[in-house]
């Protein structure tokens, strides 16, 4: 089944009031921060709010993953031992770079038993994870792995590409990354867009992150989602194409051709598969709207 993953928002841990107003917003998902949101000081806090909110269940259709904190820190043991507790769809796991960080958290959520269903999800934030996107995707199946979660601004930091408009310097680390998750029926998200003030920028980036293949973006503010379930949402008229192709080839006097032609336009097998995943993903969303 396909799940929307248009916008996932992140929200700190340690705030009480965000993990409140989460019950509420049009996100498709969120991501509830132990990490970067959270200071040294306020990481058990945080963790206590998490475990209490993922298991109150509030959070209904929305998809909820837990960002722990990275492998090298002094957190991210007791981190993991609350996500097996609480039960939340995944975990996100931060600066994943090797097989072997994989293979860690894969390990540990097997010692405490955590449940089959809460998938990992690893963030490609490191020159090395760039570098074996393709090694990490093709552990998936004995990782729990369910995709990863691209990161821009670590990555600039790290490489000392310069984050600007349209990001042309990342196209070729972008790309790359979507062609290891696809080879291996993975998922895709992108980063987050820090200037959230800058309406237009944003917009402009969750196109380019559609039109790259991107299944979706990770947010940093509530304002942004709204802008983001539209862009990554399928047009009516795309819908409705998509609709007719299938159709098309549903006729009788189609079912044993390749190709057929349709609206002036030549129209092949693959893109009926192309569009029963754009009718899939349109009703996946319908159905999140419904009470």
């Amino acid at each position: 089944m396909i799940r929307p993953r248009r916008s996932l928002l992140f929200m700190p841990g340690s705030n009480a009031r965000a993990l409140e107003k989460g019950r509420n917003l049009p996100a498709d998902g969120l991501i509830l921060d132990l990490e970067d949101a959270v200071a040294p000081d306020a990481k058990a806090m945080a963790r206590d709010q998490i475990a209490a909110a993922v298991a109150a269940r509030g959070f209904g259709k929305r998809e909820v993953l837990i960002r722990i904190n990275a492998l090298d820190s002094p957190w991210w043991l007791d981190d993991v031992a609350m996500a097996g507790k609480a039960r939340p769809d995944g975990i996100l796991v931060p600066k994943v770079s090797s097989v072997e960080d994989l293979n860690t958290i894969a390990d540990r959520l097997s010692d405490i038993n955590a449940d089959m269903s809460i998938r990992v999800w690893a963030m490609i934030e490191t020159s090395r994870a760039v570098l074996h996107a393709e090694q990490l995707a093709a552990a998936a199946r004995e990782v729990r792995l369910a995709g990863f979660v691209f990161g821009p601004n670590d990555i600039s930091r790290e490489t000392r590409i310069r984050m600007l408009p349209g990001r042309a310097a990342m196209i070729p680390m972008i790309t790359h990354c979507i062609l290891a998750t696809r080879a291996h029926g993975l998922e895709i998200l992108d980063g987050p867009y820090s200037d959230f003030s800058n309406v237009d920028g944003f917009g402009q980036e969750c196109t380019q992150g559609r039109d790259l293949g991107f299944d979706g973006k990770t947010l940093i503010h509530p304002g942004q989602i709204e802008a983001c379930n539209a862009i990554f949402t399928p047009p009516a008229e795309e819908v409705a194409h998509a609709r007719r192709i299938i159709a098309a080839f549903e006729r009788p006097e189609n079912a044993a051709r390749g190709a057929i032609s349709l609206d002036g336009q030549m129209v092949e097998r693959l893109h009926a598969d192309m569009a029963r995943r754009t009718i899939a993903i349109s009703d996946a969303i319908a159905a999140m709207a419904q009470p």
